[in-house]
């Protein structure tokens, strides 16, 4: 799908759980050049109505001499299959299967070699949650950090609107599991595809612009996993958190939507960001947009600029023969290629 320097892999996963028929995930590799030596890898895991698309992501860290990994989690993106709820799992806890797999394909292609996971959005939430089950069972191993941007940790809105909604999820959640929810189209889409005002060009079937329904099972599962995160994690690992300056909800454009997380609660991140248990750095960036790696140039350098410090602050870093000593970032995504 990325064209030459990528390359696939399917992880079979069986028969869905959540009895939408045979599951799998994909694996993404971007294929490293000759001249490329790693030292480590990146497992990379998208949010909801996402899929992994941005290979300057990619380039980035293989700069670095970090080779990367996207997957795209079960019914998301590459792996979803015909008769298929986008994304939908009854308990976030169902993607370890995928997570587990994918690990060990990519340390088994850099045995020996520190992994760090990066995630967004839900998958923000989606991964802490996995690597606090790994410690708790003792295998922390190979993974040596995470690096999240703008990850989901609570509900948007009001806390008075939030209690009693989880209640209504948790009855409708098991009796109607795949109704969807009936929500506002948000801006976020248009500010970063060609088509509006942004840059990036993805597959609209698989990250359309104004999202995949919202389920009431699937939110069910989100809520269940935001109740284990706020009671406390320990992940086993140090945990760069990266987000917004600031919250612009709206179902209108103006400029300040390229210029602010348009999805979710940049304060709720603040606040939850502690609960990931160890060492945990919370870098907000100016102007950055809920995906900090789509944001506009500035925004973008600086979010870049940020975990390139923390790579070295925590001996993950090392650049290939390719790489260039300060990331500057394109003006336009590479990844129609």
């Amino acid at each position: 799908m990325l064209g030459e320097g990528y390359s696939q892999h399917v992880l079979d996963l069986g028969a869905d759980p959540d009895g939408e028929g045979a599951i799998a995930a994909v694996l993404v590799r971007r294929d490293r050049h000759p001249a490329e030596v790693a030292h480590g890898a990146v497992l990379y895991v998208h949010g909801f109505s996402d899929y992994f698309f941005q290979t300057e992501l990619a380039d980035f860290f293989a700069e670095r001499g970090l080779a990367f990994f996207g997957l795209d989690l079960r019914k998301s993106g590459r792996a979803r299959r015909s008769g298929q709820t986008a994304h939908y799992v009854s308990d976030l806890a169902l993607c370890d299967a995928e997570l587990e797999a994918a690990l060990d394909v990519v340390s088994g292609e850099h045995p020996g070699q520190p992994v760090v996971v990066v995630a967004h959005s839900t998958g923000g939430l989606i991964t802490p949650l996995w690597l606090d089950r790994r410690r708790q069972a003792g295998r922390v191993a190979p993974v040596a950090g995470l690096i999240l941007n703008s990850p989901w940790f609570d509900l948007q809105g009001k806390a008075v609107h939030r209690g009693p909604l989880t209640q209504a999820l948790r009855v409708l959640g098991k009796a109607q599991p795949l109704r969807p929810l009936r929500l506002p189209t948000g801006v976020y889409g248009s500010t970063i595809h060609t088509s509006g005002t942004g840059d990036w060009s993805f597959d609209l079937e698989l990250k359309p612009l104004t999202g995949f329904p919202v389920t009431l099972g699937w939110l069910n599962a989100v809520r269940r996993g935001h109740s284990r995160l706020h009671r406390g994690l320990d992940i086993g690992a140090p945990s760069l958190v990266l987000r917004s300056d600031r919250t612009h909800l709206s179902t209108r454009y103006s400029e300040l939507s390229d210029r602010a997380d348009t999805v979710l609660d940049v304060q709720q991140i603040a606040r939850w960001a502690g609960c990931l248990g160890g060492e945990t750095t919370v870098a907000p960036i100016p102007g950055a947009r809920h995906d900090v790696f789509l944001s506009l140039s500035e925004p973008r350098h600086e979010a870049y600029t940020r975990v390139e410090r923390w790579l070295g602050e925590h001996g993950l870093t090392g650049e290939s023969p390719r790489g260039e000593k300060e990331h500057q970032p394109a003006t336009q995504d590479m990844s129609s290629r």
